[in-house]
């Protein structure tokens, strides 16, 4: 390895985002402390786990520990670990990049905000706790050694857009950052971390329950007046999931949650669950209050900490909890795994699995109680994670029941807020048997919707999906407490009742029967019918599906995916009592086929399409014949 140093650049906007966070955008600059330590405790846990796995390792594990020293005279304070440690090329892929997706994303959102608290969530959403030692630094060293390697390599940087790199024949196995702390930090004794009291209150406040033993030197003072320095343990080092919940404070379930989800804002629930029996395991599960950023992108992580008899052994434990509820953190410790085991294993394992549905099953059940006792803080979870949660909708059949009633949808009954399943049932009109709903890409377009027309006029609640997994989901669900979903877009739809309804519509089929098989054969290229409508009152007609087609949003979602799918004709609607649906009749039955009837048949349904939001096949077609139509009227 070479030992000369190499200065690199930070990319444009990793610059940017780093001088916003030097220039104190955060609230609270002590929790610089809690991130240092946080990656050091992380540290201790996988070196200690590759010891475990790797008998060749040469490595001491008799005494992990962190150590803080801190220099007046010089004005520095160091975090220092004898843990995993990194190579040059780890040091710059996670040390000298700043977020490795959504950087442009987060500077934009920083831009907009002008709160401090806002902004100080929006980098904890973005995971970069390390780069919050700018706060309190004007100059940042790293000193690093992995375990099982000779050279250790140093990082440099005073946060203005560059970083240096070496390589060092002389470090110790580990990790030590070393702050060059800002003059003006030093003014005030409440800022002084230097001083070991005000070290040791940040630590007891963010990071006392870490499992580690973090050690300092301090002045202690004997009953005769001498004064003396000595190394002592300054966190209790008590695993809070191990505890009783009853000598928890809400506090420490805090700090813990963002030690270990890296997170700077509270958790919005948390779970606290211990399993006894022929099976014994504790579990300390978090629901943030925030969606991380990744949520929805594929090489997002997800998972919790998997611990062995409080020996960590895997980060991200994914067998643990389904992709649905990804967005959940925390720890689960169990009694009787092996130290070995590995993630291949854990798919298979009969106690993983039954730690799995159980964990699932209390996550579940802690939802519906927020729901119940807590609808704002319900309605908050539901508005950062319920598209995740839908999506177990599609896989999780033994839970399907509790995730519905847990669910909450956009509806026509009350356009300031969500409706769940259960209120909608009883809402139900004397009669009605089904549950509708009607899928989009947003709640204007389905909203405005000829499809929904008769059943706003009948006051007929509907409800109006527009997330992306409500188009899957909606095709493999049946039902819901006994009542069958139905899409107001697909199938025949009879909202008439009445007898004399009934015979009213048994003469329009006998007087629209020509000119709809007539355009059923003009238009036999893009549709597979052309019938009467019952659910339109103001629209001249809309496209529909049959009852068990697949929908023209799935189609194109599946497209864009790359899967080859057969164009599936739909069917076109029409209004019998529309001036233009009743005109083209009486055209048809008067003169019979012409070339502007057949133009007007095309116009119907490009505009039917149109109205819901669908493509044109021939777009220029259908606007060259609009306007000479236009034209033809002046």
């Amino acid at each position: 390895m070479s030992t000369q140093a190499e200065t690199f650049e930070f990319q444009a906007e990793s610059r940017k985002l780093l001088q916003l966070m030097v220039h104190a955008i955060y609230s609270n600059k002590d929790t610089f402390l809690r991130e240092l330590v946080s990656n050091a405790s992380d540290a201790l846990d996988k070196v200690r786990l590759e010891s475990f796995r790797d008998k060749d390792l040469e490595v001491d594990t008799s005494d992990l520990h962190i150590l803080i020293e801190a220099d007046r005279e010089h004005r520095t304070l160091t975090v220092r670990d004898n843990g995993i440690g990194m190579s040059r090329d780890e040091v710059q892929e996670l040390i000298g990049t700043i977020a490795k997706s959504g950087t442009a994303e987060l500077l934009q959102q920083l831009k907009d905000t002008k709160d401090g608290a806002a902004a100080q969530e929006l980098i904890g959403q973005f995971g970069l706790g390390f780069y919050a030692s700018f706060m309190v630094a004007d100059r940042v060293t790293l000193l690093t050694r992995r375990a099982g390697e000779d050279t250790g390599t140093r990082w440099d940087s005073t946060g203005e857009g560059t970083y240096t790199l070496e390589g060092v024949d002389e470090a110790p196995q580990g990790t030590a950052v070393t702050l060059h702390l800002k003059a003006e930090d030093q003014e005030d004794s409440l800022l002084d971390y230097t001083d070991s009291t005000t070290i040791t209150t940040i630590v007891k406040r963010y990071s006392d329950f870490i499992s580690w033993p973090i050690r300092m030197e301090v002045e202690r003072t004997d009953s005769e007046g001498e004064t003396t320095r000595q190394i002592e343990t300054i966190n209790s080092m008590k695993a809070l999931w191990a505890r009783p919940k009853e000598e928890v404070a809400e506090e420490e379930y805090r700090e813990f949650y963002k030690h270990i989800s890296h997170d700077w804002n509270d958790p919005l629930e948390t779970i606290h669950l211990r399993a006894e029996g022929t099976f014994e395991y504790q579990a300390l599960l978090f629901i943030p209050s925030m969606a991380p950023f990744d949520l929805f992108t594929r090489d997002a992580k997800r998972g919790v900490q998997l611990y062995v008899k409080r020996v960590f052994i895997m980060d991200d434990c994914e067998a643990l909890l389904p992709e649905y509820l990804r967005f959940v953190k925390g720890v689960v410790d169990a009694q009787d795994l092996s130290l070995n085991v590995s993630r291949e294993i854990l798919q298979q394992d009969r106690q993983i699995q039954m730690m799995r549905r159980r964990l699932v099953k209390k996550v579940l059940s802690t939802v519906k109680e927020l729901m119940t006792e807590d609808p704002d803080r319900y309605a908050k979870f539901w508005d950062q994670f319920g598209q995740a949660v839908k999506e177990g909708l599609l896989g999780d059949v033994d839970n399907r029941d509790q995730i519905l009633e847990i669910s909450s949808f956009e509806s026509t009954h009350d356009p300031e807020s969500r409706t769940t399943l259960r209120q909608y049932i009883e809402r139900m009109k004397d009669g009605q048997d089904s549950i509708y709903y009607i899928t989009g890409s947003s709640r204007s377009k389905v909203e405005n919707s000829p499809h929904i027309e008769a059943f706003r006029d009948k006051g007929l609640e509907v409800l109006l999906l527009t997330d992306p997994v409500d188009e899957m989901w909606v095709e493999s669900v049946p039902e819901f407490d006994g009542k069958p979903f139905q899409s107001i877009a697909k199938g025949q739809v009879d909202l008439d009742e009445q007898d004399d309804s009934n015979s009213e519509r048994a003469e329009q089929e006998q007087e629209f029967a020509e000119v709809l098989s007539w355009m059923s054969t003009k238009l036999a290229d893009d549709v597979k019918e052309v019938r009467l409508s019952s659910r339109l009152s103001t629209s001249p007609a809309c496209v529909v599906g049959d009852t068990n087609d697949m929908g023209p949003t799935l189609e194109k979602m599946y497209r864009a995916m790359g899967h080859e799918m057969p164009p599936v004709k739909r069917i076109l609607e029409v209004n019998p009592n529309h001036p233009l649906v009743s005109g083209m009749r009486d055209a048809y039955d008067k003169n019979g086929e012409s070339q502007e009837l057949k133009e007007t048949a095309e116009l119907v349904h490009g505009m039917a399409l149109l109205a819901e939001g669908g493509e044109l096949r021939e777009p220029a077609e259908f606007t060259t014949l609009l306007a000479n139509r236009l034209a033809r009227t002046l």
